[in-house]
């Protein structure tokens, strides 16, 4: 990182309040969706996935220049692994504040999201994993990684925020697992035993295929953009020289 970066904790705390907002448009809006239409499962999926879309892009445009708005682990990995390459991206102290800021925010997000529906903080029952749902996950996953570091490869980072949150929601629909692609999220949702909540036995399983996703993403990245570790700071916003001066 250069040391136009805002300081770390600023950074952090920006990762943490954005993961957690995130969960809490998940949950909160799957929490929602139950209760206004229930027994329609279709039709739940599609107010929690438009939920998401919104919000998600909100928060990469708020936060965005402050910390990157990576809120999530493995989009702070493949940002570690690539910057090895050219000096550039997280260091390794970065990434690990990176990671417990998200999994802390999103354990909380979790949590304000049942407060406000006043459902209870429970841990969930939903059981997810299949050979389909992990395929889902590591589609989910690669295809993430390589939009969101092709996009900065290619000096389009402006459009981070509405293609993101388009991908998000594409793939909320198209893979079986419907999108989780993020650790951090993954282990909010285990506390909420509501429609977006997974059983804490298959978050390995899930963690495990967006990790191999991640993979897949990077290799297709460097396939078809040799040049991406170069402009691994610029994931998934640059972090602002202005606000690093506030």
């Amino acid at each position: 990182m250069t040391s136009h970066q805002p300081p770390l904790w600023r950074r952090a705390v920006a990762e943490l309040l954005g993961t957690s907002l995130l969960v809490m448009i998940v949950v909160g809006s799957g929490i929602a969706a139950q209760q206004l239409s229930p027994g329609d499962v279709g039709l739940q999926l599609l107010q929690n996935s438009t939920a998401t879309v919104l919000g998600l892009t909100v928060l990469i445009l708020v936060l965005g220049p402050v910390s990157g708005a990576h809120f999530n682990p493995v989009v702070s990995l493949a940002d570690w692994i690539l910057g090895r390459r050219s000096g550039a991206g997280l260091t390794l102290p970065e990434l690990g504040t990176y990671v417990v800021a998200q999994t802390v925010g999103a354990v909380v997000g979790s949590a304000v999201a049942n407060a406000m529906f006043e459902v209870g903080t429970s841990i969930s029952a939903k059981e997810r994993v299949t050979p389909g749902h992990l395929l889902g996950e590591v589609i989910a996953t690669a295809g993430l990684i390589l939009l969101i570091f092709a996009l900065a490869a290619t000096s389009r980072g402006v459009l981070a925020a509405p293609a993101v949150g388009a991908y998000i929601g594409a793939a909320y629909w198209f893979t079986s697992s419907t999108s989780f692609a993020n650790p951090a999220v993954t282990v909010g949702r285990i506390f909420s035993d509501t429609f977006a909540g997974i059983a804490p036995a298959s978050v390995p399983g899930f963690v495990v295929a967006q990790l191999v996703g991640t993979a897949v993403g990077l290799g297709l990245l460097l396939i078809l953009f040799p040049s991406a570790a170069r402009t691994a700071d610029d994931a998934v916003l640059p972090r602002s020289s202005e606000t690093a001066r506030s």
